[in-house]
């Protein structure tokens, strides 16, 4: 990781100002079209919410300003960032993982198994492994929603919070909402923007 000198970044007011906020986050709510994605998943017998996740986290990564965060007043650049899932065990309580990102799917598919088999066998809340270095997402598979609110700590935070909906049928086309909150002093609407272009890219192949 690396320490950005906020003196020289160009969004140093835009920093400042967000910062004094009681809470910084804003929200977004953006269509993906996941057709070719589905089919891949399919066809390759893999899950459909690892293949999706993965393309995810690879915009993630590749988004500079998704990968900022705040700590003890220093603005940090991670170099990677893993995936905190809500996941779901066969009793409907849930666990948060720590998912190690990896470029390669199936070396992440396989961490992403691993999590899943730590969280049914356990009845911890909290994975062994965590951090800042990571996104925190939910999946909301039930119903296709248009809207989405985070909740809300109180405290300081810079992690990016991101739902996925159920997938819809619209046109022929399968389209599933992406809720994406971040802390606007350290990210701007462009920002999002580069990250849904990138994400909707990896979606299509």
């Amino acid at each position: 990781m690396k320490i950005l000198d906020i003196n020289t970044w160009n969004r140093k007011q835009h920093y400042e100002h967000f910062c004094k906020l009681k809470d910084p986050y804003f929200a977004v709510t953006i269509p993906f079209d996941v057709t070719k994605a589905y089919k891949f998943s399919k066809e390759n017998n893999i899950s459909f919410f690892a293949k999706y996740l993965h393309d995810c986290m690879k915009a993630i990564n590749v988004t500079d300003n998704f990968r900022y965060r705040i700590e003890n007043k220093n603005v940090v650049d991670y170099e990677i960032i893993h995936a905190s899932a809500t996941i779901m065990r066969s009793n409907k309580t849930f666990g948060f993982s720590f998912i190690e990102y990896h470029d390669d799917l199936n070396i992440f598919v396989k961490n992403l198994e691993n999590e899943k088999e730590r969280i049914e066998n356990s009845t911890a809340l909290y994975p062994p492994q965590s951090g800042v270095n990571c996104i925190h997402c939910s999946v909301i598979p039930w119903f296709h929603f248009s809207g989405h609110k985070e909740p809300v700590s109180g405290v300081l935070d810079s992690v990016p919070k991101i739902a996925f909906s159920k997938i819809k049928e619209v046109d022929e086309a399968l389209m599933m909402n992406i809720s994406i909150n971040v802390n606007h002093a350290l990210v701007d609407g462009y920002h999002v923007g580069l990250f849904s272009e990138k994400l909707q890219e990896l979606l299509n192949k």
